[in-house]
């Protein structure tokens, strides 16, 4: 018989910086030894004018993207299993704004 674990503690604390924003764009881009996650908002004012602003980049080792990929699957699986299927809107044609 195996003696039982005691479950390990977390505490979660806020950094004196920490800040919660909304983004509706996220930029990836990936390198050997990392994952680089650039979040921000997107305007559309005209057909052709777009401004991004990025308010925050994140990097994760591929291990960590990995588990946030895994986390996210769960949770959107979830989700929609509450709520219904969650549908991505068709790129529209060119010179439409997006909105």
């Amino acid at each position: 018989m195996t003696p039982q674990q005691t479950p390990t503690k977390v505490q979660l604390t806020n950094a004196a910086d920490y800040r919660e924003t909304y983004a509706n764009s996220v930029q990836v881009r990936v390198s050997l030894w990392d994952f680089f996650l650039l979040f921000g908002t997107i305007n559309q004012t005209a057909p052709d004018s777009v401004t991004i602003v990025n308010h925050q980049g994140l990097f994760l080792s591929p291990q960590q993207a990995k588990a946030l990929a895994n986390v996210l699957t769960q949770n959107i699986t979830q989700y929609e299993s509450t709520f219904g299927e969650i549908k991505l809107e068709a790129q529209p044609p060119s010179g439409k704004v997006i909105q």
